[in-house]
């Protein structure tokens, strides 16, 4: 497992890891969450050993991240911020270069790297330089040297970073498929990534761990979960359903949007209210293009917690 115990680092009077502990065990995809300057990249580089903690320790797969570097490297694959490499290499030498790093040899050479060139569609840019790659292809190349080795530890540091809608399915697609034999964590700023992929959250704020949970878990927090959304097909129809909306008992505010002729109802603690939004919108005749029952929104709750 990944683990971490009072894990700090100071930067003169600057707390930038300010006492953080937890564990991530095989099967976990671990998003690490927080605004920038939280302290994600920084609790990243300590567990890749890449800069000395002030206190505590971390450990990867029992190989403390200081005094056993070299097995705990061994065990992971690390793709940190702006994925550095060498602009000059071709991303065919370069990968080579990794695999030689590695010492990947023979038949498991061969293999892994046409299953890294293959699944991150590499091929078409294998003879360019990488300083002559897009945003996307470069993060790609990354991606793609952080799991030649096939470790068992995987720490990525913003791995859709650059990349298009379509590149960002491919890459979440290959999280998943790795995480049932991986123990992986991925700092992020982007929400979306934490449903698509992660199966825990811990969200990180001036240093300390503020929340660890699960992404529904995170999401129950929100005063959104639970919370009725039903868009009008009549515009006209917005100050009479509001009206209505809000004179249901369990319900404890009403948000409306006139923009895209919005309602949404928030529900009183522990109240269960689509059935009766469901019922006023039929016998009142509103004309609906939506209604829907919202499980919370993350980026309020990421708000909240971070404020």
């Amino acid at each position: 497992m990944i683990k971490t115990d009072h894990l700090t680092k100071h930067y003169g009077a600057l707390a930038a890891v300010d006492d953080v502990s937890f564990q991530v065990g095989p099967g976990e995809v671990l998003g690490f969450l927080g605004p920038n300057g939280a302290g994600k990249t920084t609790t990243m580089r300590m567990l890749a050993g890449f800069v000395t903690p002030t206190g505590g320790s971390a450990s990867i797969c029992g190989h403390d991240v200081m005094t056993d570097a070299l097995a705990a490297k061994t065990a992971l694959g690390y793709l940190p911020e702006g994925a550095p490499s060498y602009g000059e290499m071709t991303v065919r030498r370069f990968l080579d270069f990794i695999a030689d790093l590695r010492g990947l040899e023979g038949a498991r050479r061969s293999a892994r790297l046409d299953h890294v060139i293959g699944n991150l569609h590499l091929s078409p840019v294998l003879g360019q330089t990488i300083d002559t790659l897009s945003k996307g292809f470069r993060r790609r190349v990354g991606l793609a040297q952080a799991i030649v080795h096939d470790p068992p530890v995987l720490i990525l540091d913003e791995p859709t970073d650059g990349l298009d809608p379509n590149q960002k399915h491919e890459v979440r697609t290959l999280i998943n498929d790795m995480a049932r034999d991986k123990i992986i964590v991925i700092s992020t700023h982007i929400l979306e990534e934490v449903d698509a992929v992660c199966t825990r959250a811990i969200i990180i704020s001036r240093g300390r761990i503020v929340a660890d949970d699960s992404p529904a878990g995170l999401a129950a927090r929100s005063r959104y979960h639970n919370a009725v959304t039903m868009q009008l097909a009549e515009p006209q129809q917005l100050e009479s359903a509001r009206a209505a909306v809000a004179a249901l008992p369990a319900v404890a505010q009403v948000e409306v949007s006139e923009r895209e002729a919005r309602v949404t109802a928030l529900p009183q603690p522990g109240a269960m209210i689509f059935a009766a939004v469901s019922e006023l919108a039929a016998r009142t005749g509103l004309k609906l293009k939506e209604l829907h029952l919202e499980a919370g929104r993350l980026d309020e709750v990421f708000r909240t917690i971070t404020a």
